[in-house]
């Protein structure tokens, strides 16, 4: 007996699909997107950009896997998509996206999604690095524990805990990788949101645990917390705590103890 269903081997998609769909999401991102074609024979811009996601979403990391999905019928027709468009079709409209408009576009359907969750969230802040091969804009030697001499680019990333939404991504020279580079992306992020969806937190590594940022953080009445780097007088309060003071009880299972400990620069830093 022959069963002639429409079947795809993404059998996960379609429950995400249907969360783009209650909350309106894919609708916003494709009537917000400043792609413009005048051609008649041009592809819908609902396609492309279906497209696209679609393929990301199906863990693709080039153009040319998304040919894998030309034989699928479920999902375009679940994004009311009419077909899946090639790459080279999925290409030339990314390009034909103008820098400016593209970013200011794409940061302002990161704001509505911040709308959709529930408060209060964490900021998680952190650079990775890139390793590069070839002739790259960017490409530059830097920081790179993994290819020592190889240029590589920075991604400065911004993103929701918990849930693993990335809010922002600043692509940047390999030997862009500290604080004092990270720090304006950073505070511009804020300065979009709205302060009312402000996250209650914000969280990074020991790189960032220098006066710049602590201070900028507590001008803006933003709570922070910061790994601390191991050095000799972190050690030694330490080693202080672990014998002069009882713990604290800081709610929810917690405890804790406190100190104070000035770091290089002067700056006072709770641990």
């Amino acid at each position: 007996m022959g069963y002639e269903a429409a079947l795809t081997p993404l059998g996960q998609l379609p429950f995400f699909i249907d969360f783009l769909k209650a909350a309106g999401l894919f609708d916003a991102f494709v009537a917000d997107c400043p792609l413009r074609y005048t051609s008649p024979n041009a592809p819908k811009k609902r396609d492309v950009l279906g497209t696209a996601m679609l393929s990301m979403l199906s863990g693709h990391k080039r153009y040319a896997h998304i040919a894998a999905l030309r034989c699928d019928s479920v999902l375009p027709e679940l994004l009311g998509m009419n077909k899946i468009v090639s790459e080279d079709a999925v290409r030339r409209a990314f390009a034909a996206i103008d820098e400016d408009d593209g970013a200011v576009w794409l940061r302002r359907i990161s704001i509505i999604a911040v709308r959709r969750f529930l408060r209060p969230w964490i900021l998680d802040i952190d650079t990775t690095v890139k390793p590069l091969y070839g002739h790259q804009e960017g490409a530059v030697i830097g920081y790179n524990p993994k290819k020592p001499g190889r240029p590589s680019h920075s991604y400065h990333t911004y993103s929701m805990a918990g849930v693993r939404l990335v809010l922002d991504v600043d692509v940047v020279a390999g030997n862009e990788y500290t604080s004092k580079h990270f720090a304006p992306g950073l505070w511009a992020l804020l300065d979009r949101i709205p302060r009312d969806l402000w996250p209650s937190l914000l969280r990074g590594d020991c790189g960032f645990g220098n006066e710049p940022i602590m201070r900028e953080a507590e001008q803006r009445g933003l709570a922070y917390l910061f790994k601390l780097r191991l050095t000799a007088n972190v050690k030694r309060m330490i080693e202080r705590l672990s014998t002069q003071r009882e713990w604290a009880n800081t709610g929810q299972g917690w405890q804790a103890k406190e100190s104070l400990l000035r770091l290089e620069g002067g700056a006072g830093s709770a641990a």
